[in-house]
Parts: C-alpha cells; structure tokens; sequence
C-alpha cells in the first residue's frame, strides 16, 4: 500500500492502480472521458488533469494527466488548483467545438457523460463562433444508431471493439480532431458484442437503435434489477418500462459475472415482451375453436379436470423461475414432475449435476475465467452457446505472458505499452469442436472432429497427466500434436480452465472432458472446469430434479398435464408430443405463442421476466434474484408462481406469499437452505422507506393516464420485494442485489456505477449480487468414466448430422424480436467441399433428408474444415425439431 496526499488529505491507497482510478475510488469527482475501468488508460482525451508536487515544498507542481500517472507512495497532488481545473475546462470547451448543440434531441440526453463532465468542469458558455465540422452518418444494423457529429474523438468506441471484443469492421479514419468513427462502408455490425458502444461512448454516437423506436427520456424510465433470459451465464441486466413496453436493457454490473458488458443477444433479444405473440388473454379450445375467457373462468375449468391430483403431471421449464417450477412440482408431486429438456439434454445436464454438486472442482465465475492462464474448449461452441463467456475467454488469453510486465516495469493499467509489449502474443487457447468457431481466430489450436474423436483427445490427455489411467486411443499426427501441445500447456499453468459442455449432445465429449479435468486436478488444485447450460434456469430445474420428458410416453393414468413455459415440439419429435397429448386435457402457461400453446386446450397468459420475481440458477451454480420491472396493466397477466399457486390452490387454502415460497424451498432443498438471503426481503426498509423503481427525476406521471383520468393513479403494490413502483422512497444507495438503477449526484450516466463499488472496477458495496451453490471442498477422489467407441467410422452414401448453433436465432425468446430477426440465418445443411463433390452439389444447391419420419429441403453451404463423412444443420427456434447425432441419407434437391 501507498500514502498519497490529496489536496492537503492523506490516504491510503493501492500503489499498483493510476491516480484516476484512486481519485474516483475515494470519491472524488475528477472528469475524464477516454478512459474505461475494463480498458485501462491512453491518456487521449487530457480531460483528467491535476497537479502533481515534488514534495511538500513544492508550490507550483506541474500538470499531469491523472490516468497516465501511477499513484505511486508519497504523491502530493492537486485536483482543486487553479491551473489544473483551467485546463480542465478549456479541454472541455475546445471539445465542446465542433459538438452539436442537441442535447434537448439527443437520445443520450438526461445520462450523457459529456453532460456531466461540462457541468462538472464549469464549461457553461461557447464562444467557438465558426462553422462545425459534420459527418455522413452510416447505417450499422439492426441494433446501432450512429450520430458522428457528436463526437469528441476519445477512442472509446474502437478500444472497445477491436481491442476489447476482438471485432475488426469498426475503425478510426482520419486524424486528430476530424476523426471519424465507423465502418469502411455502410453495413451490420459484425461482431457480437456490439451493443456495448451504447455505454461505452460517453456521448450520443453510437445508440440504442431499439429504444429508437419507441423512445422515451431516460429519467422517466421505470427501472428494476433483472437477470438475462437468453442462455445459462445469467448476466445482470437493468431492465427499464414505460407506459406498459419494456423498452431497453442495460448491463448491470456485477464484477463477478458479466462485469460491465452484454452480449448482443442479450441487450437487444428484450423485444419479444412486446412481441404481437404474446399471450394476453386465457382461451380454451371449444369444437377445435379458441374462445377467449377471463382467468377466473379458466382457472375452474382447469380445476373441473384436476380433481383428482394423481392423475395430473407437471412440466417444469429452463426458462421458468426456480419458484414457479418448485411449486408445480410440489402439487403434482414428484412422481408426476417432468423436466422440459430433450432426451439428450436431460442425460447431458444430469451428469454435468453430478459433478458440480461432487464439489470435486472449481466451477468459475466469467472474472475467473478472464483469470485463467491456459484455456482448453472441448466440444463446445461457446461464442454462440454463452456469448459472455466466449468475451471473457478472450481477455483471459490477451493477458501479458506472466513475469513480461514485471520485467519491462509496465504497470496492467497502462494499456496502449501493455498491448505494445504483448503484440500479437497470446496465452494458450485450445478448442476441440466439430466445425470451426469465431474464437479460432485468437486459438493456439484448434481442430474440428466428429463427437467421438473429440472425446478420444480427452481420453489421450487423461493419460497424459495421470501415467495410471490407460488410454487405448490411436492419433494420427494432426491429434498428437494437439493433444501434446494441449497437455505441455496446462500441465504449465497457473490457473489453467477446462471448459465443455451439451453444444455436441455427446456424453462422451464431457465425461472425457472430466476425466481430463479430474487427472490435472491432481496436478494443479487451481484447475476450473465450467459447463455451459442452454438456458437461463436449466441448472435450477435440474437441481430440483424431475423425471426425464421421454418416459412421459409410458403413462396410462394421465389425465391432465401443466405445461408451464415449454415449447415441446421443440424439444421432442412432433409424434411423441401428439401421442402424449391424445386423451388428455393440456393446459398450457406461456407468455408466447408456440406449437404446444396452439395444441392445448386451455391457454393461461403469464408473466415474462419484465412482470416477474424469482430466481434463476445459472451455469456457475450461482442462485440470483430477478424483480418485476412494471406491474402489467393486464390483470390477466401474472408472474408464473402466481400462476401455479392459483391453479393448484384449494378453496379452503390461502393465497402464498413470496416470502412462504422461499421458506419451503430453504427447508426441502439442501443446496438452497440460505435462498432468502439472497436479496433482502419483502420487509426489508432503509430508514422507513422502500427502494424506488423511478428516479427523482421521473416526470409526467399525471400524464400518463390522461385519457382515462387526469389525476394520478394508486401505484400498484409490491408485496413481494423491498422496492416500489414509484419515485417515493429511500433516495441513498440500495444494497447490492436491489439496485434499479446507477445514479450519483453530478453523476447521470453509468459512469455512476463508480460510486457504488468499493473500489473502481471492484465488487460492489456489500457485496456483489447472488450466492454460489456449489463451492470447491471435497478432497476426495472422482472416479474416471468408462468411455467406449472413441473411433469415427463413415457410412456410405450417409451422414452424421451434429447441431450448429447461432447467437441470433438459436433461442427461441430472443428469436421474437424484430431487431434480433433480421440479423437470424436461414436454415442451411453444412457439407465439407470433398463430400459435396462426391455427390456433384454445389454452394446453394438444396438437399433432401428424412429425419424421423419427416422430409426437410435445405440449401447448402460448403465448410472447409468439417470432417468427411459429418453434417452439419443449423439450430434455429421455431423451425422442425432435429433429433442429431443420427445418421442420414440426403439426396440432391431438385425442385
């Protein structure tokens, strides 16, 4: 630790961090813009500048750019001097040139960082009299609005993009002050994580193209902490709503899992709450008819059919809260739950169960993760799988080499001689999958390979690293020299990561990938082996546990079945799901329309995430809360706890609240005993007073309602949790887990998230929201599985098709927003150019194929790099499910 003096205040500080990031952890309000707390410092936009003394019998100093200078033991320095806060407002008013007077029509208008630091600086009058300089705006897709003329050229943009997030088709054109920020031409965005250039610009260049369309000020947002529906990392997320429409996402920090960034998928797939799909009215099947009803009505004629409990079966959904599923299976009982998986996803999550709940390995958050020194991918395709986790992949492996900044003295924080020194450098990133992935760009290695082989280079480094276990495994040259490299490797690391997961629907891809975790564990105790899940609570329904959905076909006595949130045509062959549903009466929860919801014979409206609370589990074993956004207008519309608790509740019973909920659950489920301490309780006041979902600045509430009545309406009540639906309440900072929104005196933009962490960057105060389930603490021994048939032998005239899945397009909720669609491929068979030669078929040829009975016409794309005799069929919502890893004759399409 250091002492520092800072205007005549001594404190203590961390010599290893630069002034600004001190400053702003110690609470002090120094303006800055180019740098970022993920990215480190460029010294770009000279806005942070102080005066630093010799020592206490200097009384002039010399100017000196906060960001750039290491807040090193005995500093005296100065962010009230004169000269220092001239300068700083002269940078200010010289950037402020050529902005454009537009803030009352700019959407960043109300948390601008610009904003804020011209207020903060003093800057209140231009006296810049000549022409601006102006820009051709380009369009970038579906997601990004651009506004060049706002720029003030502090590099944020492409640090961020091509720096941070690896993409290459946004780029710095020109010079100094006539900079322009874009694509070489018009086009989308390509990389994935694009949507961070809506936080990461400090003014209104790069926005939110989807809140565009349906905009409002941001003070009269109505905001809640939420998590990400989208897949299985669970990022934290802010969702906001006004007049009834979910109307943006932004990240909410959390240092342990997404940090200060959202993939694509899940910043903008929100849209499908306002989808014209949604579910907004119960309606029962009459005479092969729909007629719509009021929820009351449906509900007694659900419970007409339900007398008699034992001949009622549950399905539990991934996308349901663990709430909601634990009271379903509570009524219907255990024998009479089923889990909302696929045969193969259920086999695959249970033994991933297994082993997390063993204890034998660290299970690592996305910070662990950027963490690792040696990386190796068996088997799954995470970019597109869990976006977030291919993100924090990236920054582990463009760590400098351990000792290289140490040796040339270059503190992390000093980014542009951190990349210098680094180069092209990377540490060591080995993938084993069946078709090629966007992170082989930045791979040591990779190698594509059928399901079985992938699980053979498994089984050969367990042998690698335990000389015990015996791996009877042939390998040509190409799968030595990966295995070899792959062991030398991680047998090195410090903190080396294993990470597989379902992407193949092989078992024998991850029992190989943890039998190679289990013999390195041996070796190095600090090994992390994490899975990936598919959806966001998949780890939740399997902890509560059910049956598997296949067995449901062997049930006479079913009389009734709740489906709660599943689409089972697409997750099972469309005959099994017929045959289930013949004879029985089907009673649908959804918050979409899907195949099943238009199969059933009554339909219930529920409650998406925006309209709910509850918990969901994701891939790490970590437990986090969710809370309704808004209250829905539509009375009709409930969260699904609610939902199942009206359903399955007795006349002479009372309602349940929250709070009886999560008592249940702490006494049934071992691994949840501490699930009310997740987030504080219903109960829970600060000084009296709820936390408030509105911020102080929150206007034209009187409004809103003025065409059915112009005085203000009864706030709807929340019983469930500690916040209000109003601007009322407690105006300090909120524990952790309950904060609605980022805001700070002086401080409107998410750069505000500074003043609720304990240090810049660092976890914030009380504690980083959720708790993990499942820590590392048994030291006993795993015993290594039994892989048999490691060896891929062709067919003739036959293939093996194995599932390729997209980011945009894959899951089904994200897939209902229109920005998300226009960006989602069409359904495509995937050949190598040797086996389309083979039977004459050429780039957008169309092939025919039978799979399960059911004939599908696709076009074809040629991939270099998939193995002879494997094909590959793209994995997209609402198309015909796909039973993969089968073997199928196709034929060339000829229309």
């Amino acid at each position: 630790m250091a002492v520092i003096t800072i205007d005549g205040i001594k404190h203590e500080v961390d010599e290893k961090q630069n002034l600004l990031h001190t400053c702003l952890s110690l609470g002090y309000n120094l303006p800055y813009f180019c740098w970022h707390p993920a990215m480190g410092s460029v010294g770009a936009c000279r806005q942070c500048a102080v005066i630093k003394y010799k020592d206490e019998n200097d009384d002039k100093g010399k100017l000196v750019m906060a960001c750039m200078e290491p807040a090193s033991d005995g500093s005296i320095i100065s962010l009230k001097n004169p000269e220092a806060e001239g300068f700083r407002s002269e940078i200010i008013e010289w950037l402020m040139t050529n902005h454009p007077h537009d803030c009352p029509v700019c959407d960043e208008g109300g948390e601008c960082h610009l904003q804020d630091m011209t207020v903060m600086t003093g800057h209140n009058y231009r006296r810049f009299r000549f022409n601006k300089r102006t820009y051709r705006n380009q369009y970038l897709g579906p997601f990004i609005n651009h506004e060049m003329n706002r720029c003030i050229q502090c590099y944020r943009c492409v640090r961020f993009y091509r720096d941070y997030a690896d993409g290459r088709d946004l780029d710095a054109f020109a010079a100094h002050n006539h900079v322009f920020f874009g694509r070489q031409s018009d086009g989308c965005l390509e990389n994935e994580f694009s949507g961070n250039l809506v936080e990461v610009c400090p003014t209104g260049v790069f926005t939110d193209k989807t809140l565009k369309q349906h905009y409002t000020r941001k003070w009269d947002l109505t905001t809640a902490p939420s998590i990400c529906v989208h897949c299985g990392v669970g990022c934290n997320t802010i969702a906001g709503e006004r007049y009834g429409t979910l109307r943006r996402i932004l990240s909410r920090f959390n240092s342990e899992v997404n940090g200060y960034f959202l993939c694509d998928r899940g910043r903008f797939g929100y849209e499908y709450v306002n989808s014209k799909n949604r579910i907004k009215e119960a309606s029962m099947k009459i005479d092969g008819k729909y007629s719509k009803l009021d929820l009351a009505t449906a509900f007694s004629h659900i419970k007409d059919f339900n007398s008699e409990t034992s001949s009622v079966v549950g399905i539990g959904s991934p996308r349901a809260s663990f709430e909601a599923n634990f009271l379903l299976k509570r009524y219907v009982g255990k024998d009479n739950f089923y889990l909302g998986f696929s045969s193969d996803e259920y086999r695959l999550l249970s033994l991933q169960l297994d082993i997390m709940k063993s204890k034998v390995f660290h299970s690592p958050s996305l910070k662990d993760i950027e963490q690792s020194d040696v990386v190796l991918i068996i088997g799954e395709d995470i970019t597109n799988t869990a976006p977030m986790l291919a993100l924090a992949v990236r920054q582990a492996i463009k760590k400098a080499p351990p000792g290289l900044l140490e040796k040339l003295k270059i503190p992390i924080w000093q980014d542009a001689a951190v990349r210098e020194a680094v180069q092209e450098e990377r540490l060591p990133l080995f993938i084993a999958t069946t078709c090629p992935t966007k992170l082989d760009d930045v791979s040591t290695s990779s190698i594509n390979l059928p399901p079985d082989e992938i699980a053979g280079l498994g089984t050969v480094l367990t042998s690698l690293f335990d000389k015990s276990f015996n791996a009877s495994v042939d390998l040509d040259e190409k799968k030595t020299l990966f295995v070899n490299s792959a062991a030398q490797a991680l047998k090195k690391a410090k903190n080396p990561l294993i990470i597989t997961g379902p992407g193949t629907l092989s078992e024998s891809v991850i029992r190989s990938a943890v039998n190679a975790a289990n013999a390195l564990n041996k070796i190095n105790d600090n090994l992390s082996l994490c899975f990936t899940f598919p959806k966001v609570n998949s780890l939740g329904l399997m902890l509560l546990g059910g049956k598997e959905l296949s067995s449901l076909k062997d049930r006479n006595d079913i009389k009734t079945i709740l489906n709660l949130k599943n689409d089972l045509y697409g997750i099972a062959n469309k005959d099994f799901v017929d045959g289930i549903f013949t004879d029985k009466k089907i009673v649908s929860i959804d918050c979409l329309e899907n195949n099943t919801t238009k199969n059933s014979d009554i339909v219930i409206p529920a409650g998406s995430f925006a309209e709910s609370d509850g918990t969901f589990i994701n891939n790490e074993g970590r437990a986090q809360r969710f809370y309704q956004v808004y209250s829905s207008d539509n009375k009709e519309i409930m969260e699904t706890w609610r939902l199942v608790d009206e359903l399955t509740r007795k006349d002479d019973r009372v309602r349940l609240n929250y709070e009886d909920i999560l008592k249940m659950i702490k006494e049934e489920i071992p691994e949840l005993n501490e699930i009310d301490s997740i987030a504080p309780p219903p109960g829970f006041r600060v000084a009296g007073q709820k936390i408030p979902r509105e911020t102080q600045r929150f206007s034209g509430r009187t409004s809103i309602h003025a065409d059915i009545n112009v005085s203000e309406p009864k706030p709807p009540d929340d019983p469930d949790s500690a916040m209000t639906f109003t601007m009322e309440g407690f105006k300090g900072e909120p524990p952790s887990s309950i904060i609605p929104f980022f805001w700070s005196p002086g401080w409107n933009s998410v750069q505000s998230i500074n003043k609720y962490q304990v240090e810049v960057g660092g976890p914030l105060h009380g504690g980083d929201p959720g708790r993990r389930l499942f820590e590392k603490d048994a030291p006993s021994k795993l015993n290594y599985f039994d892989i048999p048939n490691q060896s891929f032998t062709g067919k003739e005239d036959q293939y093996l098709i194995f599932p390729v899945y997209h980011i945009f397009g894959s899951e089904e909720l994200s897939s209902e927003a229109p920005s998300i669609q226009e960006k989602i491929p069409e359904q495509y068979f995937w050949m190598n150019p040797d086996d389309a030669t083979a039977m004459n078929i050429k780039k957008d040829d169309k092939v025919e194929l039978n799979i399960a009975g059911e004939n599908i016409v696709l076009p074809v794309r040629i991939m270099l790099d998939i193995p002879l005799g494997l094909a590959g069929i793209s994995v997209l919502a609402n198309k015909k499910w796909i039973k993969f890893n089968e073997w199928v004759k196709i034929e060339k399409y000829d229309s």
